[in-house]
């Protein structure tokens, strides 16, 4: 049998691609190597589906996905965040909007968002066959002839969408295969790197922090001693580095540095000056005067943080507070305001949310997604070299361009 439309790849922009495409009426084939589609899509938002970013309906906003994001301009357009929310509410989810502009779905459950979109497929007749492992794509000229499965078996299509996302969680499957046959097929790959993830740090006290939840702190990032980047938010400390919300987001732009003389450097105390934290600590210590140094920090700090400042201080814990001397306590403001950790590197991208790089954005059409390069093929979704902040960004990216695939690739040319 030949195909209007193959889509490689059941993922959240492979099922919105081949949707569309048997919406509009195309023979539309969906493969996806797991026994499961969406196996990624379940575990997004901690299980609850993070759908999208109210956010991203504005302009502005296409700000946040960094150099690349004027390519979105036209598929935010088309299909963006309101055609997001009405597409799933038309199936039955309903979306809430929470901190941050984060959308949900209001049963807080993942599986509700991936069984509206089985059933989008369902609805419109695409065929969907699991466990099917693309091998190969044959083309010939500028044009795919076929593609071969792992069993041998051969597929004929008009048109092929390739939504293969990117190399994070490759438990559920993203082993990067989509890169290799975007290459094979003429295409460029742009540097590729874990994203969205867990940064592990040099100095091994971060050990003896693990499991500590900072909330509202101020991140600065460093490299050569030029601060490249800020952030106000939450973190907590792991075995070997730091993670939270906030380290997230800043690992996007670690992402593209050469890692060499890159450091965070954490202000516990970012509603205060220098100056009136240096009088809060007065304060403190004068309340506590017959307080020994190792417990006298006590209102100024975490428990746990307390023994790790005490130690790189330098002071004596033992030493009575109100001994302390005026350049102590100065060490121990910078210690407060300017506390330093020299990054290593990004964890691995079984940890991260994100693949950043991907296939090159100047050899696709950003109005179609269709290739420059290959006259029958489309790409959307993780494989593409976009990636935004958390918070739904990253699966906004997949709806509007697996949309405008699915639209695209069954248009008569």
């Amino acid at each position: 049998m030949k195909y209007g439309v193959v889509v490689i790849g059941g993922g959240p922009a492979g099922l919105m691609a081949a949707g569309r495409a048997g919406e509009i009426g195309a023979r539309a084939l969906l493969l996806e190597k797991n026994k499961n589609l969406g196996r990624k899509l379940l575990i997004t938002g901690n299980n609850r589906c993070n759908v999208t970013n109210k956010e991203c309906f504005s302009r502005e906003m296409i700000n946040r996905f960094g150099k690349n994001g004027k390519f979105l301009f036209s598929v935010f357009s088309k299909f963006g965040v309101k055609e997001t929310i009405s597409f799933f509410e038309n199936f039955g989810v309903k979306i809430k909007i929470e901190e941050k502009n984060r959308a949900f779905p209001e049963s807080d459950k993942s599986q509700d968002v991936l069984n509206s979109l089985i059933s989008y497929l369902k609805k419109h007749k695409v065929k969907i066959r699991t466990e099917s492992e693309v091998k190969d794509i044959i083309k010939s000229g500028n044009k795919i002839n076929k593609i071969i499965l792992s069993s041998g078996e051969e597929i004929i299509a008009d048109k092929f969408i390739i939504c293969a996302g990117g190399k994070s969680y490759p438990e559920t499957g993203s082993s990067g295969d989509g890169y290799r046959w975007a290459k094979k097929l003429g295409h460029k790959i742009t540097k590729l790197s874990p994203s969205l993830t867990p940064i592990i740090i040099k100095e091994k006290v971060v050990k003896k922090l693990e499991g500590l939840s900072l909330k509202n702190i101020r991140i600065n990032l460093y490299k050569d001693d030029k601060k490249i980047d800020s952030i106000f938010g939450d973190a907590i400390f792991t075995a070997d580095g730091i993670s939270g919300p906030a380290i997230i987001d800043l690992s996007r732009k670690i992402s593209r540095e050469t890692l060499k003389k890159m450091k965070f450097q954490i202000d516990f105390k970012p509603t205060f000056s220098f100056t009136e934290f240096d009088q809060e600590i007065q304060k403190s210590f004068q309340k506590n005067s017959n307080k020994i140094f190792k417990n006298g920090l006590d209102e100024l700090l975490p428990q746990k943080l307390i023994p790790v400042i005490v130690g790189l201080s330098k002071i004596s814990p033992m030493k009575k507070v109100n001994a302390i001397t005026k350049e102590e306590r100065k060490k121990l403001l910078h210690l407060f305001k300017e506390f330093d950790l020299e990054i290593k590197k990004l964890a691995g991208y079984d940890k991260a949310i994100i693949t950043s790089g991907g296939v090159q954005l100047n050899e696709i059409n950003p109005k179609t997604m269709k290739s420059k390069i290959i006259d029958n093929l489309y790409f959307a979704g993780e494989i593409l070299d976009l990636d935004g902040p958390t918070g739904g960004y990253n699966l906004q990216i997949c709806w509007s361009t697996g949309f405008m695939a699915g639209e695209s690739s069954t248009n008569i040319e």
